[in-house]
C-alpha cells in the first residue's frame, strides 16, 4: 500500500486505469485543426476527494496567436466573440501556450499515481484534433495528452442524462449556466468539468461495486 493509500487519499490512476482526467476546451478560427487557427486554450485538472468523488480544480488559459497562414472563419469569429488582432488579447505563440499548459499537467500525472493524461471534453474528437495539430506544429515532444482515446461528455451526457447539449446536460444535472460566457475556453471547461464530476461521482457506487 502506497503513503498516499495509507493517508486515505485515493490515487486518480487507480480510477482510471491510469490515466489523469483533464478537462479542456478550445476556441479557434474554424472547425478544420489542420487549417484554422487555434486561438484560445484552457485545462481543467480534476482532483479526487477522500470519499472517492470527483471535485473540480485549477483552470489554466491562454490566449493564442494564430499560427502563420492560419485560416479565421468570420462566422467563428462572430460566435467566439474573439477579436486576433485585439491590443489586449497577450496572446502567445502555439509552442509557449501549450508548454504551460502542459507543465503543471505533467506534475499532475505524476502527482496522481498516473501514466498520462487522457483529454475531457464536449464533442471532444474537436478539441483533441486541434490540440494533437498544435502539438505537431509546434514539434513539442512532451504531449502528456494520449493522442486519440478521450472522454466526450456529449456521450456520456447522453448516456445519464438523456442530453447531448452541453447547455441542457447542465441543465439536466442542475448545473447552473449563463449563456452569456458560453464560448469563452475557460468557462467551457470549467462547466464542462462540473459535469463531468457529475456524472462519474453519480456512477461511483457501482464502479465500487464491480
Amino acid at each position: 500500500m502506497s503513503m498516499a493509500e495509507e493517508s486515505g487519499y485515493i490515487p486518480m490512476g487507480k480510477r482510471f486505469r491510469g490515466f489523469l482526467p483533464v478537462v479542456v476546451d478550445v476556441e479557434t478560427g474554424g472547425f478544420n485543426c489542420a487549417t484554422d487557427a487555434l486561438l484560445e486554450i484552457a485545462a481543467v485538472l480534476l482532483h479526487m476527494r477522500e470519499d472517492g468523488d470527483l471535485e473540480v480544480g485549477e483552470t489554466y488559459r491562454f490566449h493564442v496567436k494564430p499560427f502563420e497562414g492560419a485560416n479565421l472563419d468570420p462566422a467563428s469569429l462572430e460566435v467566439n466573440g474573439i477579436d486576433p488582432d485585439h491590443p489586449l488579447r497577450l496572446a502567445l505563440d502555439e509552442a509557449e501556450a501549450l508548454a504551460k499548459i502542459f507543465k503543471p499537467l505533467r506534475a499532475a500525472v505524476k502527482e496522481n499515481e498516473c501514466t498520462r493524461a487522457i483529454l475531457v471534453g464536449h464533442n471532444s474528437f474537436f478539441d483533441l484534433s486541434f490540440l494533437n495539430a498544435a502539438v505537431a506544429r509546434a514539434g513539442l515532444k512532451r504531449n502528456p495528452f494520449h493522442p486519440f482515446s478521450s472522454f466526450d461528455t456529449a456521450t456520456l451526457g447522453g448516456v445519464a442524462l438523456g442530453q447531448t447539449v452541453l447547455a441542457r446536460a447542465l441543465e439536466a444535472a442542475s448545473i447552473e449556466w449563463d449563456s452569456r460566457e458560453a464560448h469563452s475556453a475557460a468557462y467551457d471547461a470549467q462547466k464542462t468539468a462540473e459535469l463531468f464530476c457529475f456524472i462519474v461521482n453519480r456512477f461511483r457506487t457501482a464502479f465500487e461495486g464491480r
